[in-house]
């Protein structure tokens, strides 16, 4: 057993969903030539002035309201410089003293939490590409809105760390913030460990680490620095306060630039912004827009619905599957049934499809009326599914696919009885084997006629067809 504690804290950067840049009306977006989407402002060219996106202010203050932070009355931009060929301005608007949002905590299950120390409004950089002939730089990305989200250090494994980040990137994408795409570096974070003796109060020497893409990667990284750092304490030695990047597929984080003296970035106040001003009823209209926050639509739904923790995981996933499973319960739709279909039917048809929910050839209506008729047993499990299927290539009302397909259900006795009897004589050894009280051969005849029928034999009337006919009772072992 190690005799540290680890101390993990997380710097997360995460795109806000607008259209165009936080100053400037360039668009925003991740795909696209190099340099094909910079505006004067983004450059800081002489004559131009910054203009606030209202839209990217809005995203931030319900990020900021979602993460139970306190939206301050008022917050104020300034120029954070420094010189690098992915800084155009040779400065980067962003907050500093006076941030937009102060406390806060995020989610980590079994009802912990990790504190929040603040939450800030920034634009980005450019982008260095690193080629053979050269580094390149791409100013595509540069002035796109940020926020940037400062944890605490309350996080005691790296497992923890995973953990804040798998429930931020879950409740910011279900809240429509962002999408918290890793692969195109909309939620980026930086990882300060540091070690410090049982029992101590005072941090050890802080290692910030870089270059992690992935939710497994940062845990992988902060566990081999967790290890590292474990090993040099252990043999009498001192943690270099440094920056390290993380390489993937050495499986080791490498010394970048020592820290020991913290950069003077100069913060200057914003000449050409005034003080953001966000009054109590512009953070309640931002809260009405939030709408109802994952933990608020799970108790409900476990309380309206009866649903299990996997369904309920389920449906939480994306805000989308939720309001459409709801479309389908307010049609008349059982919410059990509801929920399997949607989640084992629906969504893996729509993923075959390469097709959003939103678009989905099955309107929510279509699905609850599929689910009365099941629930009534004019459609068997198996002819359900047939008509499902016929649903996503030709969207009509599940009672016209059923006539289409030929598939209404027999539960005539008078109409199961002939059907019954083939099924006898074609398995003579089952039945016979039924007769001898061999109850599982019965499951032979029932697929015969299954088979026979295409699915649409109602499964008990036939069975007590096939017994009557056997001469045993409907039931036993």
């Amino acid at each position: 057993m190690s005799a540290f504690t680890t101390v993990i804290g997380l710097e997360v950067h995460v795109q806000l969903a607008t259209r165009s840049k936080l100053f400037s009306p360039a668009p925003v977006d991740a795909l696209g030539e190099p340099n094909s989407r910079v505006h004067p402002i983004d450059l800081g060219l002489p004559g131009v002035l910054p203009q606030p996106n209202e839209h990217a202010i809005a995203l931030a203050t319900r990020a900021a309201l979602a993460l139970e932070s306190t939206v301050q009355p008022q917050s104020r931009f300034c120029r954070k410089h420094y010189f690098y060929p992915d800084l155009p301005k040779g400065y980067q608007i962003s907050q500093f003293a006076e941030p937009l949002a102060r406390g806060g905590r995020v989610p980590l299950g079994c009802g912990r939490f990790c504190r929040l120390h603040h939450l800030h409004v920034e634009e980005d950089a450019g982008k260095l590409v690193h080629t053979d002939l050269g580094t390149l730089v791409d100013l595509n990305r540069a002035g796109v809105p940020l926020v940037e989200i400062v944890g605490e250090p309350d996080l005691r494994t790296p497992a923890d760390a995973h953990a804040f980040l798998s429930h931020l990137r879950h409740l910011l994408r279900f809240c429509g913030i962002s999408d918290c795409d890793l692969e195109l570096g909309s939620l980026r974070c930086d990882a300060n460990i540091s070690l410090m003796p049982h029992g101590s109060t005072e941090y050890g020497t802080k290692v910030e680490l870089k270059n992690l893409n992935s939710l497994k990667m940062v845990q992988r990284a902060l566990e081999y620095e967790e290890r590292r750092q474990t090993a040099v304490l252990a043999a009498g030695g001192k943690v270099a306060a440094e920056t390290r990047g993380w390489h993937d597929e050495l499986g080791e984080s490498r010394s970048q630039r020592s820290k020991e003296q913290a950069p003077d970035y100069r913060y200057l106040s914003e000449p050409d912004l005034p003080p953001l001003q966000l009054d109590a009823a512009y953070v309640a209209a931002q809260r009405h827009a939030l709408g109802e926050l994952p933990a608020e639509r799970r108790d409900r739904y476990r309380q309206a619905f009866g649903l299990t923790d996997v369904d309920l995981d389920a449906l939480l996933a994306e805000r989308d599957i939720g309001d459409w499973f709801e479309q389908v319960v307010a049609a008349g739709g059982d919410p059990k049934l509801a929920c399997n279909w949607l989640v084992a039917e629906l969504l893996p048809a729509l993923r075959e499809r390469a097709l959003p929910l939103a678009r989905s050839p099955i309107a929510p209506a279509s699905l609850a009326e599929l689910l009365q008729m099941l629930g009534t047993k004019q459609l068997t499990q198996n002819t359900a599914r047939a008509v499902f299927r016929h649903l996503l290539t030709a969207p009509m009302a599940p009672a016209q696919a059923l006539r289409q397909l030929g598939l209404d259900r027999i539960a005539d006795p008078e109409q199961l009885q002939p059907l019954a009897a083939a099924a006898i004589a074609a398995l003579p050894e089952a039945a016979a084997a039924v007769r001898a009280g061999k109850r599982k051969a019965l499951d032979a005849l029932l697929g015969h006629v299954m088979r026979a029928t295409r699915g649409r034999a109602d499964p008990d009337a036939l069975t007590q067809v096939l017994c009557t006919s056997l001469g045993v009772p409907t039931s036993g072992t």
